[in-house]
């Protein structure tokens, strides 16, 4: 188990582990170590101190190098306040840093940016309580980018976990309506995360699950000798429903489940001739 410090170094077995937090650190503090306008000064006091009595320098070059001092700290502070304000703009983004450790390897961190300070003459980014260089953010993820992967993935694992489409059951129903729904609730956006290829086989299993059904409404139909003008209303959705499947998915349906439908309709078409008759024979016999 590695215990990570204040500094952002883990601690193994009694030794340091060089972490990415650690490594953008010292990055930073390397890059503080380059002149700045206090060396600058530092120069140019020496220069005074040390220079040659017989030959001085001029007040006129003095007044040149404190010119070229005061122009390089209004920079370096000009640049310091750009670069605090652009590191203060990932406050609250999702940001993806990417650090190169002393071995030469390349290490990600993704997380949400919580707060920014100033330090080392740097910048610094605090993801998941480590500091990182504001210079070592590689990307930002927009909340809409993160949503639509949190979906994505959330689809693609169910859907792995989906039995193949010619072993589904109706136990499956549920889940199988809910992959559906959800997946018409998304944006386009966020569809345009999924898969195509997981996009066909959702269509594959609501075709499945719809034949199931059918095949369950039909086989709990009574047969047709005990239908009834009850029924009528059930006889003809089925119908329906088995009209508008493709050849492909009517062929999948047992033959002796098509011909139950079919003496299904023929019955209920005999009961209502049969009971428009009764109606005709009785206004026929109350005719004066």
């Amino acid at each position: 188990m590695a215990v990570v410090d204040g500094l952002g170094a883990a601690i193994k077995d009694g030794s340091f582990v060089e972490t990415a937090s650690a490594a953008s650190t010292a990055s930073t503090a390397k890059a503080g170590d380059a002149m700045d306008k206090d060396a600058f000064l530092q120069l140019l006091v020496a220069q005074m101190k040390y220079q040659d009595p017989l030959e001085p320098t001029s007040n006129t070059e003095y007044i040149s190098q404190y010119a070229t001092f005061s122009e390089l700290e209004q920079m370096q502070n000009m640049s310091a306040s750009m670069e605090l304000s652009r590191a203060s703009s990932y406050v609250g983004q999702e940001v993806v840093i990417r650090t190169t450790l002393s071995s030469g390897e390349v290490q990600e961190i993704n997380g949400v940016v919580e707060y920014v300070i100033y330090e080392n003459n740097k910048a610094m980014v605090s993801v998941d309580g480590a500091l990182y260089s504001a210079s070592d953010i590689y990307a930002t993820k927009s909340a809409q980018y993160s949503t639509a992967v949190e979906l994505a993935t959330a689809f693609v694992d169910t859907m792995d976990a989906m039995p193949s489409v010619d072993n589904l059951s109706l136990s499956d129903e549920e889940v199988v309506e809910n992959l559906r729904e959800g997946f018409n609730n998304m944006t386009k956006y966020q569809q345009s995360m999924i898969p195509a290829e997981l996009i066909s086989k959702l269509q594959e299993y609501v075709d499945r699950m719809a034949i199931l059904n059918f095949k369950k409404d039909v086989d709990d139909m009574p047969g047709a000798d005990e239908l009834t003008l009850d029924d009528e209303e059930k006889v003809t959705e089925l119908n329906t429903k088995f009209g508008h499947m493709t050849e492909e998915q009517q062929e999948l349906i047992p033959r002796s489940l098509r011909d139950k439908l079919a003496e299904a309709v023929a019955r209920i078409d005999t009961l209502k001739e049969e009971a428009a008759a009764a109606i005709t024979g009785e206004t026929d016999g109350a005719a004066v």
